[in-house]
């Protein structure tokens, strides 16, 4: 009688696993990790001499680097094997704004609404204008800024704010008992919002290890306190020239803390809500 030959694969064809789809890991692209269940959005692709490893950010800004291995992920629940973008893929550019809103090709600014955004100094409206201003520009909202919050009244009775010119403010740390509250509840128009952050200073919203530091330091009381923070941390007493080094490190809204970004796209949809 022949013998049988037999493959070194004896699994019946109907137990093998079939081979996943392979998706581009491109930007923003959002997957789960089919072992822990981490769930985030692409952030760059890396070659190791163990091989291609993905990194992953969830809402909370975590990150996480898994090896691209095949049917590695989950995407729309379907096993998925991930692959290094294509040069035709990178050259596409971000598909996002630095917000994190879907991108406009082509779009142009609208014409300025009545409506105004305000914020809390330079510092302020230049962060906001590095992660929202192509959304501001296609919502024609524009931001200016106060020179303290102790002009909020007297400038919101010469905005005369109404249905179709509604006013939105930023308030640095607008916190239960501080003067900012205090001031912030006397503003009662109901066609003003007045939101804040808890933060003593805009460069705090700012993540530290975005800046490439564990924490903001603790500054005493009674001390500037951005000067302060430039003592602690052994950089030039130039404030300005500080906020512009932490600046560069923010090019997106995953570099910023989430209780500056709720609030800041809390006022972009009270400024631009129909009239």
């Amino acid at each position: 009688m022949r013998s049988r030959e037999y493959g070194p694969d004896l699994t019946p064809p109907w137990k093998k696993q079939q081979p996943a789809p392979e998706v581009e890991a491109e930007p923003d692209l959002v997957v789960e990790e089919a072992v822990t269940g981490f769930c985030g959005a692409v952030v760059r692709c890396e070659k190791t001499a163990e091989g291609p490893t993905v990194t992953l950010e969830d809402r909370f800004g975590k990150h996480r680097v898994f090896p691209m291995v095949p049917r590695g992920f989950l995407l729309d629940g379907k096993p998925v094997t991930l692959v290094r973008p294509s040069s035709r893929a990178a050259a596409r550019g971000p598909a996002r704004t630095a917000s994190g809103s879907l991108a406009v090709p082509g779009a142009r600014a609208r014409v300025a609404r009545a409506g105004r955004i305000y914020v809390e100094g330079r510092h302020d409206a230049e962060l906001v204008e590095r992660v929202w201003g192509d959304d501001l520009r296609i919502e024609g909202v524009v931001v200016e800024y106060l020179e303290g919050v102790d002009d909020l009244p007297a400038i919101v009775r010469s905005f005369s704010p109404g249905p179709d010119a509604r006013l939105g403010v930023l308030v640095d740390h607008l916190v239960p008992g501080s003067k900012e509250s205090r001031i912030a509840a006397s503003v009662t128009d109901e066609n003003v919002l007045v939101v804040g952050h808890p933060y003593i200073d805009i460069w705090e919203a700012v993540k530290p290890a975005a800046v490439g530091i564990p924490a903001w330091p603790s500054v005493p009381r009674g001390q500037d306190w951005k000067t302060g923070v430039c003592r602690a941390l052994r950089w030039p007493e130039n404030t300005g020239a500080a906020w512009q080094h932490i600046l560069s490190h923010v090019h997106s809204y995953k570099e910023l803390e989430p209780a500056l970004l709720g609030r800041v796209e809390e006022l972009i949809d009270f400024v631009t809500a129909p009239g």
